[in-house]
């Protein structure tokens, strides 16, 4: 049973991670509003989730202005991708270990 559950990845197992790491792998930039308001979730929630990611380099964090506002974005890192992929194919094979 360990080597089915030996990729799964400790980082991705919060469900708030999970959410953003699966908005990152599927679109280029996304700011900080719309991950707030899709996973449904607080700032201050979510700024600690993206700094545990951005920690482990499995996102990228950009900075701008946008007129006189400040806009923050994030995009999935190739480390961050390859990471997650096995994290989601281990998961796939927990689930169809008995099927």
């Amino acid at each position: 049973m360990s080597s089915i559950i030996l990729n799964l990845n400790k980082q991705f197992e919060n469900r708030v991670r999970l959410g953003i790491m699966s908005i990152l792998v599927v679109n280029d930039w996304v700011d900080f509003n719309m991950l707030k308001e899709m996973l449904e979730v607080t700032d201050g929630n979510l700024a600690s989730h993206l700094a545990a990611l951005e920690k482990h380099e499995y996102i990228e964090v950009r900075k701008q202005f946008v007129g006189r506002k400040p806009k923050t974005s994030y995009q999935v890192t190739m480390v961050g991708r390859n990471a997650f992929k096995l994290h989601i194919d281990a998961l796939e094979a927990l689930i169809n270990r008995n099927n």
